[in-house]
């Protein structure tokens, strides 16, 4: 993992030094903070180029953890407004994470079912190419649920 140059008394960050630290990249950077996911960024007097604060670099690796998860934006939003509430949101909190565990319990079990079915088709035509019938009958058998689930 990288090391971050967040703490105290550190200068402030470019752009391009918090796309490479948090995985975002910079037009996604410049999307939060239109959106306002992330407060305005200080600009450089000289440059006019984005300088983020650590507090602001704490704020955007959260943010790529989340989005990392698939959180949608409008979820990553009632995050950080529920964050600012502190203890008295918990309980948002913890519906807020196990609504997005719920979907990607979900996203698992759809990506199993559709390696099941390429699992089959590798073995029909394995069976095929080596002129085994009965192990080809066998794999289109159990293909036709396996392709029912997918649709």
């Amino acid at each position: 993992m990288a090391a971050t140059r967040t703490g105290a008394g550190t200068s402030p960050m470019t752009i391009q030094e918090v796309s490479r630290l948090s995985g975002l990249s910079e037009p996604t950077l410049r999307y939060y903070e239109k959106i306002g996911l992330i407060a305005p960024v200080d600009r450089d007097e000289s440059s006019g180029h984005r300088r983020y604060t650590a507090a602001a670099v704490a704020r955007i690796e959260a943010l790529s953890c989340l989005r990392a998860t698939g959180m949608s934006v409008h979820d990553m939003r009632a995050y950080l407004r529920h964050l600012d509430d502190g203890d008295a949101a918990a309980g948002q909190m913890r519906d807020l994470f196990s609504r997005n565990a719920d979907r990607l319990t979900q996203e698992l079990e759809r990506m199993r079912v559709r390696l099941r079915y390429l699992q089959l088709k590798t073995e029909l035509w394995d069976a095929r190419e080596r002129g085994d019938g009965a192990a080809e009958q066998r794999a289109a058998a159990e293909i036709t649920p396996v392709a029912r689930e997918l649709r």
